[in-house]
């Protein structure tokens, strides 16, 4: 576990970063500079039951991406990621605040460049920002990010550069944002802007998460429940199947609107009317009986009454010829595509049990001290990945990785996140930790390439809060 002393090397470090990075004219030597951190998080149990109301229970990251902030009195938005390079991608991206006049606009900015795309997560937070909060009229503002958490992975990469940066340019402009309302305001950056079909999981965690500590969640639609405490004795890590995954691939948004199709189905068989709630600012459908949250379904009563009613695959266009308009704010049903639309709401419901029950066996591990529960909970996990699979999210490298783990004697092992790759979450316990980095060295000689491995865990962004650099900062560091 990262000492105090090693979290203040990591923000000297960051500040080291700035000084030598940055074109001499980014900062101004008058104005304080605001820094956030935005952790990584480990989906260990739950990921896909966010959007369907279920609990999650999440875990954070000691890799982060980390957000300097510096208020300007014109309208010039300057940002400089130095780290974008490695991927080929723009290192520095210039625009107007008055360029944020609609979301659509956003959308053209970002990709006016071939390599800007990952400024949309920015500039989508400065609209969010100057749009629905009437933040940041005074000016603009110059942004320096630095990251080493690695994109594409399944770990919220994207999340943590919306929480990094709404955390820090918020404070820059003189507000405070946290809490649940900095968790919805990355999301509907995520939503609105970005496109991307998520619920509310991954900034949840990254911003109200602690380190040595899991947070369960009830998504309706962000009700955090007490830090679980990690029990003495068993660890979290992670490996990089480095197959690539994101929340706007086919296999996921195919296996959500799966879930919603489902979810319709059973409504219209019960004569419940579904209507678009009025006031959010994140859309979404609801009724009077589930309160659209498909995962408040009890197991027992969808196996006795609606599973067999369900199909188990469909295409769109039979769908939507039976069920008429589509209830997902954030898919769209393609008429030729086959919907697995009965593992999709077994899913929904299924998952939102297995988390309950495994919050409760470790909750009880920590008070106990036992570690008997342990291969339950591993089973439970083991569960979850086959499930997965069964949505149309699986994918072998991840299958892989899962077999390795169970072989070598360790208790449970799942993918993470919305599935289809990314990295693999592995349950054991303390003193196995060179198990999991011979699987990884093992798995990565076959692929001639080294995965990552995530261990160790580190706070949220609430708990790390703002730094301020006073306007010297860049004079002292010569």
């Amino acid at each position: 576990m990262p000492s105090l002393a090693q979290a203040m090397s990591n923000i000297r470090s960051f500040e080291d970063q700035i000084a030598t990075s940055v074109e001499d004219d980014l900062f101004s030597a008058e104005t304080p500079l605001y820094i956030s951190r935005a952790p990584g998080r480990l989906d260990v149990m739950g990921g896909n039951v966010d959007y369907t109301g279920g609990t999650v229970l999440q875990g954070l990251l000691r890799e982060a991406t980390w957000v300097a902030a510096q208020a300007r009195s014109d309208e010039v938005i300057r940002i400089v990621n130095p780290g974008a390079k490695q991927f080929g991608w723009d290192t520095r991206f210039e625009a107007l605040m008055s360029d944020l006049s609609d979301v659509d606009r956003v959308r053209a900015l970002c990709k006016s460049q071939p390599g800007s795309v990952w400024v949309c997560y920015i500039l989508g937070a400065l609209y969010f920002l100057k749009n629905l909060r009437g933040f940041g009229e005074m000016g603009g503002v110059d942004l320096f990010l630095a990251s080493d958490l690695p994109p594409n992975k399944g770990v919220s990469s994207s999340a943590a550069l919306e929480v990094a940066a709404l955390k820090a340019v918020s404070a820059a402009w003189g507000v405070a944002l946290y809490g649940t309302a900095l968790a919805t305001a990355g999301q509907w950056v995520e939503n609105i802007v970005v496109g991307a079909a998520c619920g509310i999981m991954d900034q949840a965690a990254i911003v109200l998460g602690k380190e040595g500590h899991l947070l369960p969640m009830l998504c309706q639609p962000c009700l955090p429940g007490a830090l679980v405490t990690l029990p003495a004795g068993v660890q979290l890590m992670g490996i990089d199947s480095m197959a690539p995954r994101s929340t706007t691939s086919t296999a996921y948004e195919t296996a959500r609107a799966a879930a919603f199709l489902g979810y319709k189905l059973i409504c219209q068989h019960e004569g419940i009317e579904i209507t678009l709630e009025q006031g959010g600012e994140i859309p979404r459908w609801t009724e009077n009986r589930w309160h659209g949250h498909l995962s408040n379904l009890a197991p027992s009563e969808f196996r006795a009454k609606y599973e067999r009613l369900l199909p188990e695959s469909i295409t769109g266009k039979e769908l939507l010829d039976y069920g008429g308009e589509h209830i997902d704010p954030f898919t769209k049903v393609n008429p030729e595509t086959q919907y697995p639309v009965r593992a999709a709401v077994r899913y929904a419901i299924e998952e939102n049990l297995r988390v309950q029950t495994v919050r409760t066996l470790l909750e009880s591990m920590a008070w106990s001290g036992s570690e008997s529960t342990l291969p339950l909970i591993g089973e439970i996990v083991c569960q979850s990945h086959v499930a997965y699979a069964e949505c149309g999210l699986g994918n072998e490298a991840c299958d892989e990785l899962v077999e390795r783990a169970l072989k070598s004697g360790l208790a449970g092992a799942k993918m993470t996140g919305g599935g289809g790759g990314g990295v693999v979450a592995i349950l054991c316990r303390s003193g196995e930790e060179d198990t999991v980095r011979s699987i990884a060295e093992a798995f990565g000689e076959e692929r001639g390439a080294v995965p990552h491995i995530f261990e160790g865990s580190s706070d949220g962004a609430d708990t790390f809060g703002v730094r301020v650099l006073q306007p010297d900062f860049l004079w002292r560091r010569q």
